[in-house]
């Protein structure tokens, strides 16, 4: 798949570390670093505008590394981009933390994963049909 993308960034545009990788890195965009202090959010730019196909979405999720060395992570996982968005891709991250966490210009703050979606024709109706699990939920299958 082909995608458009403009980079107002002074980063290369986000490429796939391996051939099977299914996201690319975002990395930020700043022209100073961002001290986040315990428990803070901060919206970081990327300077990346990006144009999907009719049918596609981008979700921009944690990486692990940020995750477990800084105790950093994306507030709104996966934050959705939808197809008709052109505004900059920009990343919520949240400072889990104890430490304040320094994220400089360039740093590897999140990935983004190109995924198909479908639009649901919903169809009102008065009963669903019925399956051996019912309705219910959260740990009601017994499986751990």
């Amino acid at each position: 798949m082909k995608v458009n993308i403009v980079n107002t960034s002074k980063n290369a545009l986000p490429e796939y570390a391996t051939k099977a990788s299914a996201g690319v890195d975002l990395r930020a965009n700043l022209e100073l670093e961002v001290v986040m202090q315990p428990m803070e959010r901060a919206l970081i730019p990327t300077g990346l505008f990006i144009e999907l196909p009719e049918g596609y979405e981008a979700q921009v999720r944690p990486r692990s590394g940020m995750a477990i060395k800084k105790g950093v992570t994306v507030l709104n996982s996966p934050g959705t981009i939808d197809a008709d968005y052109r505004g900059e891709v920009k990343v919520i991250l949240i400072n889990l933390s104890e430490n304040n966490v320094t994220i400089p210009h360039g740093e590897r703050i999140a990935q983004m994963v190109i995924q198909r979606h479908e639009q649901a024709e919903w169809i009102e109706t008065e009963a669903l049909g019925e399956t051996n699990r019912g309705s219910g939920g959260f740990g009601s299958t017994g499986k751990d």
